[in-house]
């Protein structure tokens, strides 16, 4: 395979060419200058052609990392030498001067390609080179500046919009020398550019994808953001009269949850759990309390004598139908029958609250709707791995009819 060296010239401009302890720079024309310029241009389109043509062309991982590796960290060095030098006096004339600014975006620009398409093959829990990082932060805030004067946040929730831009202020204004890695400034990158793709919606469209969607698909595991996001669900099940429809609007807010995609390999805080995964227990145990209080709220019938509620029991086994699946299971059963619309009702809850009563367990004599209905959301593996071989057997019954 051709080992071409991809970065030739502008190695060579770099090291030599504008390297005053080498060479003569002000001895450089404006016509070199601009002809300098037009060919780092060039050279920029061309060398990020050739890269997807020399990793594509491989097959096998590990020379994929090295190439990118080595490809990345070359135009960081470059980007630093560049970056210094720009401040010497030599550079000062203004036609070298553009020609600096020149190379500084295109090493930008490069690095920009690299870690937006390769980012797979990057080591990115190392730390960024300051100059880098400086560039870096500068080009975020220009971007994050013109997000926040933008008509787009308008029409996304205040609370949310403030949470994102104080957390993207604080990244680019730090002046702590703390170590900031490669994965924390991509993640801003990824971050803004999906906040970016909201400026193509219509207002109508703004508020069918909120914002509090995309940070949920970027993980953004702020604890700010966290807490705000339960707040938001506990006004929307406090706003039921009932236990019951407490329980109801709680699992509609966990359904529209579940339907969220989140973006693999991206986190806003690395030492952080997973946004969705906080999220997701936070609304089981929210389920596991209202069922408590639902059964809190059920006054069970009592009799002094032992005899006669014995004979309750009895009758009310004797005037139901006992399914030996456990709740779980059956719940499981339910719901997928009323999605496939094999059990046809007005909703869910309908379908619940029709049959549940009529049923009991081996362990259960009395089953609540509503707590079957919620577990039917949070399928344990086991329980899913019975039913379905409870169905298989059925099947197999059939099959010999």
């Amino acid at each position: 395979m051709n080992q071409t060296y991809l970065l030739e010239w502008l190695d060579l401009l770099v090291t030599f060419t504008l390297n005053p302890s080498k060479t003569n720079v002000n001895e450089l024309t404006t016509v070199q200058s601009k002809a300098i310029i037009e060919k780092t241009i060039e050279q920029t389109l061309f060398i990020q052609s050739q890269i997807k043509i020399k990793v594509f062309s491989l097959n096998k991982e590990k020379k994929i990392k090295i190439i990118v590796g080595n490809y990345h960290s070359s135009l960081i060095i470059f980007l630093d030498n560049v970056i210094e030098r720009s401040h010497d006096v030599e550079f000062e004339r203004p036609d070298l001067k553009e020609v600096m600014n020149k190379l500084i975006m295109c090493f930008d620009e490069l690095l920009t390609f690299i870690e937006t398409r390769f980012s797979n093959y990057l080591t990115l829990d190392m730390r960024v080179p300051s100059t880098y990082l400086v560039v870096s932060k500068k080009k975020l805030k220009l971007k994050i500046d013109k997000l926040k004067d933008s008509s787009t946040f308008a029409v996304n929730d205040k609370r949310s919009t403030a949470i994102l831009f104080n957390n993207l202020y604080s990244f680019v204004n730090s002046k702590r020398s703390k170590k900031i890695t490669f994965r924390q400034v991509l993640y801003r990158k990824q971050l803004i550019k999906e906040l970016e793709l909201l400026g193509l919606l219509d207002d109508e469209e703004l508020h069918s994808c909120p914002l509090n969607e995309i940070l949920i698909y970027m993980n953004f595991n702020s604890r700010s953001f966290i807490n705000y996001f339960k707040e938001c669900v506990t006004d929307k099940i406090n706003s039921g009269e009932s236990p019951t429809d407490k329980m109801e609007n709680l699992l509609l807010c966990y359904k529209e949850f579940n339907q969220i995609h989140s973006k693999d390999g991206v986190v806003l805080n690395p030492n952080h759990q997973d946004l969705k995964i906080i999220l997701s227990d936070w609304f089981k145990h929210e389920m596991i309390y209202l069922e408590k209080k639902l059964h809190i709220s059920v006054v069970p019938v009592r009799s002094s004598d032992k005899r006669s509620n014995q004979t309750m029991v009895i009758d009310a086994i004797s005037d139901k139908v006992l399914c030996k699946l456990s709740t779980d299971q059956t719940a499981l059963i339910l719901r997928a029958s009323d999605e496939l619309k094999i059990i046809v009702a007005k909703s869910m809850n309908h379908v619940f609250k029709t049959i549940v009563p009529f049923l009991s367990t081996p362990n259960k004599v009395n089953l609540s709707y509503d707590s079957m209905r919620s577990k039917s959301y949070v399928a344990e593996d086991r329980d899913k791995k019975i039913v379905i071989e409870t169905l298989g057997r059925i099947i197999k019954q059939i099959e010999e009819y």
